[in-house]
């Protein structure tokens, strides 16, 4: 090859340097996870693709960024990650809440029913607090 010819690959080729199955390969290419293939076809109909885009293209999976993420995706995973902030904050409260009504002698059952949730985990979170008794 010269350095003016560039390097071609077929599906296989492409599956291959990604480390996935073709047809995983060319779900990510129909997602826009991969770079689309050259317009020409090779002899038998099949796509192609440049090897150094492929080479370069930012790889979807877990961990990674996927190819579509723009402004909108970033601003939604703000949105999520403020949403977790404040459930902390709630989860917060309702183990304070908890506390405050074992304090004042409320039934385990009551309390859990009134915070939406289970006895198992108002237990928990009672056998966690300061004074590690969760009996009042």
């Amino acid at each position: 090859m010269t350095s003016t010819e560039r390097e071609i690959w077929n599906t296989r080729e492409c599956a291959e340097a990604w480390g996935v199955k073709t047809g995983t390969w060319l779900s990510y290419v129909s997602r826009g996870q991969a770079p689309q293939p050259l317009p020409d076809k090779d002899e038998r109909g099949g796509n192609r693709w440049d090897a150094e885009e492929v080479r370069r293209f930012p790889r979807p999976g877990a961990g990674r960024s996927r190819s579509g993420a723009g402004p909108r995706a970033e601003a939604l995973l703000a949105e999520m990650r403020e949403t977790a902030a404040r459930m902390e904050e709630l989860r917060s409260r309702q183990r304070t809440l908890l506390m405050a009504g074992r304090r004042q002698g409320l039934e385990i059952l009551a309390m859990s029913r009134a915070l939406g949730i289970s006895r198992q985990t108002a237990y928990s979170w009672l056998a966690g607090s300061e004074d590690g008794d969760p009996r009042p």
